[in-house]
């Protein structure tokens, strides 16, 4: 017997949260939107293979998180990268101006992780996933997400600390 489709409305009904983790990934809502299409095609044209209905937003996510692996490949052959640097003021301009400074010290840190890094940062922090969601989506062990998260946490506390120093040093 096989499983049951997962009908458009159901899929549709996760579109605002894998639309935010794209935009998370990629830096902009233009390319976050392209590849929120992508994943939709993608699991609309492979319902059928989706056993269990209960896991349909870990299963968008991976189809998604995948996607966007495979772009970062084809990007890197190609070699064209646009540095998040570049979006670093844009997306201060959000913040309060009392908070700019700290949002693009933040920006620029979080961009000196490595994709791994800022992957389980997005899928923990921001998207609220548990371990056992993000090792699925990934489809890493558990011990691997709770070791690359503890890394990434550290490593970003250090950049943003050695920001904090930086900035003491140009005041002296």
């Amino acid at each position: 017997m096989s499983p049951p489709d997962i009908d458009d409305h159901a899929i549709a009904a996760h579109v605002p949260r894998l639309r935010r983790y794209a935009t998370a990934l990629v830096g902009n809502r233009p390319d976050a939107d392209d590849l929120v299409q992508d994943c939709v095609e993608k699991a609309l044209a492979n319902r059928h293979a989706l056993r269990d209905p209960s896991k349909l937003g870990g299963w968008l996510m991976t189809i998604l998180h995948n996607l966007y692996i495979s772009g970062q490949r084809g990007r890197r052959r190609r070699g064209t990268e646009v540095p998040v640097e570049e979006l670093a003021d844009d997306m201060a301009l959000s913040a309060p101006a009392a908070d700019r400074g700290a949002v693009r010290d933040f920006v620029r840190a979080f961009a000196q992780l490595t994709d791994e890094h800022r992957t389980i940062l997005l899928l923990t922090g921001m998207e609220g996933l548990s371990y056992r969601e993000v090792a699925e989506v990934l489809e890493l062990p558990i011990g691997t997400v709770m070791s690359r998260l503890a890394r990434a946490r550290e490593k970003l506390r250090t950049l943003l600390d050695g920001g904090a120093q930086q900035v003491v040093r140009r005041i002296k």
